[in-house]
């Protein structure tokens, strides 16, 4: 014998009804013995008790959705049933509706619905449903019967949440079974006390009455029919890839529906865990998928953590102090006070220290606990041994579930590790003995986020999910993207990485996709975009969306967009970037910029302030961390001024090189920026800080190669004509640096704690003598390289390379987050 039982939202429509029926012909062709439970039409319940609050409340409104209840029902008795089936079930439903009109005029007039009367209203929704659903079996040519539970379930008198005499119930169950062979079509969620009185068995109750049936019958499964392919890992709202879990044990779904797992409910499952008899969970609208088998054996060789599962919404209360160290009797008397007020206890939790034991509970028990606790230890707190009552609210209880997780070491381990990386703090944790579940307390704000951070690392840990939120779209941000779309499929198969950019923005627009922008269609969707764009906003919504694996990149040269990097490392989220701005500020704000990234441990990269995709803050590290002493930085840092002495020889104007730089790119639109050395003394600031000097940009000392009427001239246009004019000055410098077989390179240099910029001639003995193009060259001696330095050489500018060092980082932050 199967019993099978199908769920509201299976049964909500005609057209899902249908299906349902020639779910269970099938099941009638094979020849399979099955009965099976229905609950009321998806929705009807809530309908019956909102009708039933407005007749309370003197609202005739409860008429109105008295009719449509009505309607509802006949028009699904018409849509399912042929002309002979009909004339048998419609007078049994206006029967039906006539009882309930009257019962609701009775609430109306008394203003008043009692847990017994809201009982027998509740229970119109599922007579009504399974006396339909088993006139449309008929019509199918399957002999089925209509069974009203109140029959057969027998309860107490706790109306609302009835407790079964199981005994009574076995006996009557089989009884019936045995005199009608036909298929009975069930009745879920209903029940009946002594004297015939109507009763329900509380939330989840249909599945209940399928698990009594099965147990009563010692039938061979059950199957949970509802809307879902079976018990996820987690809830799919939250965690967009939960997937079925294929099997678990009765303790893993137990800890999974505690935990607010949906599909099913924990007594459910102690008739059935009494009896061993094995559950399905499937999926009315896809029939043909195998769904989750719950039992009594554990796949010793399954998943450690077999689902991820929360509480929403809780309030952690602490009972400390000395007084509570080595006093026996301190739990029960706690406990005991909240058992006698009838609030129910979620989780537990004590240090070995026994200074304090805290308990979450539902939140709208929060004051009523902390008075009734506080009235139990009323003494104690007067003689000051024990603290008033501590209670935090705004919090979710996480928790991880497997019955293999005591096989396994390091699970605890990659739990705190997932979230600490993700910058979620844990306010309390428990584990019980069995290792059944580890459970957390965490900020209510990173319920989410904590959900998909750790599905991602113990379902996921083959492929980590990177969310980028990225400002600036020009040359290097449209590269940039260019180039994660072109390696979208090689990160995802062969690095485990998947890139989703969730957030643009450029000066005008912004856009924001939790499920990842199109890259091929960016730019147009950018445009559309009716969201102006705004910085703070931007990175509000950022921090809004709280995603796991959240990285910030700014492809500007905004010293605005700097000032926000602060708040972003402080919201656990990394930054990589090219802009200069925030690591050649103050001395001061660098150091605390770097701190902040350190204490919430997440990653500030700048790889490309410095030689674009050179590796030259990462060679330079590396240097330092193995212990190797700089004595000497050199470098050729700036890519105009490469191109622009690499290609000024004897015979060609300087000032015409300079405009030849400019229309190729590499100078900014005042090329004074470039020649007056403020970029390079930006990036050899940071050169200097990362060796581990404290220096200023002040402290840089700068020579000026251009004459002073190039540098006041008023605009570009009278610059280029007082460059001119200045020909014949660098004329001069050229004609003696070929005549000593010479070349001129602008050179920064930090040595001795002493950082310069400025040109020189270079022999041919020099690293620099040979630079070509737009090449940068940075040369370290050191301790270890001082006969023959280090050289770090290759393109210092472009968007090419500068996007594809960025794009670096982003993986490399990647891995440091799995």
């Amino acid at each position: 014998m199967k019993v099978l039982k199908f769920g509201g939202s299976s049964v909500a429509k005609p057209d899902r009804i249908k299906g349902v029926v020639n779910i269970l012909k099938s099941y009638y062709v094979r020849g399979d013995q099955f009965t099976v439970v229905f609950s009321a039409f998806g929705g009807v319940t809530d309908m019956l008790i909102q009708m039933s609050e407005k007749a309370a409340e003197g609202d005739d409104g409860y008429l109105e959705m008295f009719e449509e209840f009505s309607q509802r029902h006949l028009e699904a008795a018409r849509t399912l049933l042929g002309q002979e089936h009909l004339q048998q079930v419609i007078p049994h439903l206006d029967n039906n509706h006539e009882v309930l009109r009257n019962l609701l005029y009775g609430i109306f007039l008394v203003r008043e619905a009692s847990r017994r009367t809201m009982d027998y209203v509740l229970s119109f929704g599922e007579r009504n449903s399974a006396y339909i659903i088993s006139f449309a079996l008929k019509e199918q040519g399957i002999n089925a019967s209509y069974l009203d539970a109140r029959k057969l379930v027998k309860t107490d008198k706790s109306f609302g949440s009835a407790k079964v005499d199981f005994n009574r119930t076995y006996q009557n169950i089989r009884n019936h079974y045995k005199e009608h062979p036909e298929i009975q079509v069930v009745t879920g969620f209903i029940a009946s006390a002594k004297g015939g009185l109507t009763t329900t068995l509380g939330r989840g109750g249909s599945d209940y009455t399928a698990s009594l049936i099965a147990a009563g019958l010692n039938a061979k499964v059950i199957e949970i029919w509802t809307d879902v392919d079976g018990v996820l890992t987690a809830d799919p709202r939250k965690v967009k890839k939960a997937f079925t879990i294929p099997t678990m044990t009765y303790a893993e779904a137990m800890e999974m529906s505690h935990f607010g797992a949906k599909v099913i409910y924990p007594p459910t499952l102690q008739p059935a865990l009494q009896k061993g008899i094995p559950l399905y969970i499937k999926n009315t609208f896809n029939p043909d998928f195998s769904g989750t088998l719950i039992s009594e054996k554990p796949d010793l060789q399954g998943a450690a953590v077999k689902g991820i599962s929360s509480i929403g919404d809780v309030a952690l209360l602490t009972l400390s102090g000395s007084g509570l160290f080595g006093v026996p009797g301190i739990a029960a008397r706690l406990f005991n006070s909240l058992a006698q007020a009838e609030i129910n206890v979620i989780l537990i939790t004590q240090g070995s220290s026994e200074h304090a034991i805290s308990f979450a509970i539902q939140p709208r028990w929060a004051n009523k606990a902390r008075q009734i606790v506080s009235k139990a230890f009323e003494y104690e707190m007067q003689m000051g041994i024990v603290d008033p009552i501590k209670v935090e609210e705004d919090l979710s209880v996480v928790a991880i579930i497997g019955e293999n997780m005591r096989y396994r070491p390091g699970i605890a381990g990659r739990l705190f590790q997932a979230l600490g990386k993700n910058g979620i703090n844990t306010t309390a944790i428990a584990q019980g003995s069995s290792e059944l579940n580890i459970s957390v307390v965490i900020n209510k704000n990173n319920e989410t986020k904590a959900l998909n951070a750790l599905h991602e690392s113990f379902f996921l840990s083959d492929t980590k999910e990177l969310h980028l939120f990225m400002v600036g779209v020009g040359l290097i941000g449209g590269t940039l993207l260019n180039q994660i779309r072109q390696q979208a499929e090689y990160l995802k198969s062969s690095r485990s990485l998947e890139i989703k950019v969730v957030g643009l923005s450029n000066t005008k627009t912004m856009l924001f996709n939790e499920g990842g922008i199109d890259l091929a269609t960016w730019k147009e969707d950018l445009k559309a975009s009716p969201m102006s764009a705004d910085l703070s906003t931007f990175v509000e919504k950022m921090k809004n969306f709280n995603l796991a694996n959240t990285i910030f990149v700014d492809n500007t040269a905004d010293d605005k967009i700097a000032d926000f990097y602060e708040g972003i490392l402080d919201s656990s989220i990394s930054i990589s970037t090219p802009n200069k701005v925030a690591t050649s500020s103050s001395y001061l704000q660098y150091q605390r910029l770097k701190r902040i990234a350190h204490k919430r441990d997440v990653q500030f990269m700048y790889e490309t302030n410095v030689g674009a995709g050179l590796p030259v803050i990462s060679t330079l590290r590396d240097l330092m961390i193995s212990g190797d002493r700089i004595i000497k930085i050199e470098g050729v840092l700036s890519g105009s001024l490469s191109f622009i002495f690499n290609t000024f020889k004897q015979g060609i104007s300087f000032s015409g090189i300079v405009k030849e730089a400019g229309d190729k790119g590499y100078t900014e639109p005042d090329p004074r920026i470039d020649l007056n050395g403020v970029d390079v003394r930006r990036k050899l600031l940071i050169l200097a800080r990362e060796s581990g000097m404290s220096l200023e940009s002040e402290e840089i000392e700068i020579e000026n190669i251009l004459p002073e009427a190039c540098r006041i001239a008023p605009t570009v246009e009278a610059f280029f004509k007082e460059l001119e004019k200045a020909d014949s000055h660098f004329d001069e410098m050229i004609k003696a640096a070929t005549a000593a077989n010479n070349r001129l390179r602008m050179i920064a240099k930090l040595e001795d704690g002493k950082a310069k910029i400025g040109l020189q001639e270079v022999d041919q003995d020099h690293p620099f003598y040979s630079l070509s193009g737009s090449d940068n060259m940075i040369v370290f001696t050191t301790e270890r390289y001082k006969e023959r330095p280090l050289v770090v050489r290759g393109p210092g500018a472009g968007a090419e390379v500068t996007a594809a060092g960025v794009f670096a980082e982003i993986v490399t932050i990647g891995n440091y987050l799995s």
